[in-house]
């Protein structure tokens, strides 16, 4: 560091200003007493050097301000002097808990993949599985800001890696489903083409049966895969028609009693309306998936009790019956795209397993929500509940078998 020197501009000012003081009559002694107090002043009031400050000084004389830039950031982020942790912001705290701040980073992720990054410094990205959970993926992006100095972003990839994963086990079963009935087709026709005039009748019409449920079983899986397509692709629409829930209810419930025989469905619904903002040909597709699953499944013996109620602003359909039940087990899974509880007894009876993922998606655009509550050995019931579309005061309901 170099020495600062006296002004030599304001000195030179001074040595004329006290020559004009002699010049002008003077005292000597008061003019040299004059000269060193204005020499001195100048001395004490000289600027004090700068020194030069390396890139990590002023991270060091910023990092208060660092701090509070990053701290109300959703993206966690880390600063690493070199490699022990010195700041954490809110969202870095949450993920690996507020004792990361002052320990080395390395013991903080503790990944190979994490602490091979660290160690090799410079810019760069490594993805960290089990960091949160034991199924949590994250991206650990690291990015210098000088040789002591380095930024750590985390980047939470889990849910994009749930999407990848369901989209795969979606194409996964799809192929299977369709392929099953496909191949029973195939073969039954090539039996057929092979043996031309060698089977018998009897067998002959019995293969042509086969044929023609499995081309039906394939027609309804077409269906429901183009049904969920359309439903996703719509799901950020929220419907706007005014329907009531409770006349449509007994207008499908009452078209499907006419086909499963009488007794078999009770309907229950509101004298007055029931409006809900809703796509009048999803809720009627919603209805019959869920009276099919419940004539499908409950007890030949008991009824299937289809219930619309009007509570306040809600409107709640359910749909009950008194079956086998369903395992604990199996109930966060219904909803699943291909998911059976019993896949030999849902393919025998047609089933395609999309009904529930459908009813699913219908409610999600409607902006309602579906719970299904099960007790083995007495039965299911799954309700569906929506906002009222009106304003309407709630009505006495009026029952119908």
């Amino acid at each position: 560091m170099k020495a600062s020197k006296l002004p030599v501009p304001s000195a030179v000012i001074a040595v004329l200003g006290v020559t004009g003081m002699l010049t002008a009559g003077a005292s000597f002694w008061l003019s040299a007493g004059i000269l060193l107090l204005w020499l001195g002043s100048l001395w004490l009031a000289r600027p004090e050097p700068q020194p030069e400050r390396r890139m990590s000084e002023g991270v060091n004389l910023t990092r208060g301000t660092m701090d509070s830039l990053i701290e109300p950031l959703g993206q966690p982020l880390i600063l690493l002097d070199r490699e022990r942790i010195t700041i954490a912001n809110a969202a870095a705290r949450e993920v690996l808990g507020a004792h990361i701040v002052g320990q080395d980073a390395r013991i903080a992720l503790r990944h190979p993949a994490a602490i091979a990054l660290l160690e090799h410094g410079g810019s760069g990205s490594a993805n960290v599985t089990g960091l949160t959970t034991p199924r949590s993926i994250w991206q650990v992006a690291r990015r210098p800001i000088d040789e002591r100095f380095a930024m750590l972003e985390l980047i939470n990839r889990t849910a994009e890696a749930d999407i990848s994963r369901a989209h795969t086990d979606f194409v996964a079963n799809a192929s299977h489903e369709l392929s099953t009935p496909l191949a029973s087709i195939i073969g039954y026709i090539e039996t057929l083409i092979d043996d031309s005039g060698k089977v018998d009748p009897a067998t002959v019409d019995r293969f042509h049966a086969t044929v023609l449920r499995e081309a039906r079983r394939l027609q309804s899986l077409v269906q429901d895969l183009m049904s969920l397509s359309r439903i996703e692709a719509e799901k950020h629409d929220r419907p706007s028609e005014q329907i009531d829930l409770g006349q449509l209810a007994a207008s499908v419930s009452s078209e499907i009693a006419n086909v499963a025989g009488d007794g078999r469905l009770v309907i229950e619904w509101p004298r007055e309306p029931a409006i809900i903002l809703g796509d009048r040909g999803q809720l009627d597709q919603l209805l019959r998936n869920l009276i099919d699953n419940a004539l499908k499944y409950g007890d030949p013996a008991e009824p299937v009790a289809v219930t619309v109620e009007r509570q306040g602003e809600r409107v709640t359909l359910t749909v009950a019956d008194k079956g086998e039940g369903i395992s604990p087990d199996h109930l966060p899974h219904l909803t699943r795209r291909f998911y059976r509880t019993d896949p030999g007894r849902s393919r025998a009876g047609g089933g395609t397993g999309l009904g529930l993922a459908i009813v699913k998606h219908i409610v999600e655009r409607h902006h309602g929500r579906l719970d299904i509550a099960s007790t083995p050995g007495r039965g299911t019931t799954v309700t569906a509940r929506f906002d009222a579309g009106d304003n309407s005061a709630p009505q006495p309901s009026a029952a119908v078998s």
